[in-house]
């Protein structure tokens, strides 16, 4: 079993959360700090090791989208900032070491939804030559593109994550909250470092005290490592069902629950750095007060 060298970071939709912005730039493109907000997990990745990186993406045309831009060359800009000597500039444009390699893999919008569907369509695609295989064997990282780890850029929380974690074995982040926030996310129940129960958006009645840990519990925020039978897990669970667009989302923890309740070991890794989310405006800004420290 070789170590974890590939990521999945879906980065399609329309960003509806974040108009009228989205209408013209992409949500995992929205700044903190002088980055775009998906560059900050994927520098976590390449500082975990990870080599090729999997966008999904919302690309119904043949244009290049923003991330596509931004991790590719722009050799005009080069040009004039090399006529100009203006060297510190032109470093800035390396936006990724050039041993990394990324992957783009078209979504459709209005077809399948959820966080799921990402998952298939790089196993799909992979699968037909379109990107990098992914091997009988191979476990993949999974991050989401609009949220991330932060601790001053000290360390890497993909690194420590993946360093926790067994060959082989599948896991999840859980980060850390008060039972009265908990309701937002997906309670994780856990025995023995391992996955028990993955309650979505519970009533704080549900919560039980067996979750609560001085005063908090662990919540899921899609962070994980996907061993191959999760993988197929999730394949099969994108591939099985026909939910319309209107009728319910492919969430990732339906088939993470499965996963774990046919008898699949899920590894519980707590976060050590701060948690940001950037796709709402409140976690938007706070995630740049937090970056600029203000």
């Amino acid at each position: 079993m070789a170590r974890i060298t590939k990521v999945i970071i879906p980065v399609a939709g329309y960003g509806t959360r974040r108009l009228p912005i989205t209408k013209a730039i992409e949500k995992s493109m929205l700044p903190i700090g002088d980055r775009p907000l998906v560059d900050y997990a994927v520098s976590e990745s390449i500082a975990a090791g990870i080599r090729d990186i999997y966008f999904v993406v919302n690309k119904p045309s043949t244009c290049a989208t923003q991330i596509e831009a931004y991790y590719g060359r722009n050799a005009v800009l080069e040009e004039f900032l090399r006529d100009r000597k203006a060297d510190e500039k032109l470093a800035k444009l390396k936006t990724a070491p050039e041993e990394v390699r990324f992957h783009y893999v078209a979504q459709d919008p209005n077809a399948q939804y959820g966080t799921a569907v990402p998952v298939a369509l790089v196993m799909a695609a992979a699968k037909a030559g379109k990107c990098p295989a992914i091997g009988a064997d191979e476990c993949v990282a999974f991050a989401n593109g609009d949220d991330f780890f932060w601790d001053g850029g000290k360390t890497s929380e993909m690194a420590s994550f993946l360093a926790e974690v067994p060959e082989g074995e599948a896991a999840v982040i859980g980060v850390e909250c008060k039972p009265e926030e908990a309701t937002r996310y997906a309670v994780i129940g856990q025995q023995d470092d391992y996955m028990t129960t993955l309650t979505e958006k519970p009533e704080l009645a549900e919560i039980g005290a067996a979750q609560i840990k001085d005063g908090k519990v662990l919540v899921n925020i899609n962070r994980f490592v996907l061993s191959p039978g999760l993988l197929k897990e999730i394949t099969e669970y994108v591939e099985g069902h026909d939910f319309s667009p209107l009728e319910q989302e492919y969430m990732i923890t339906d088939p993470v629950l499965d996963f774990v309740k046919k008898g699949g070991k899920m590894r519980v890794v707590a976060a050590k750095s701060e948690w940001l989310d950037g796709g709402s405006l409140e976690g938007w800004f706070r995630a740049n007060q937090t970056v600029l420290g203000k």
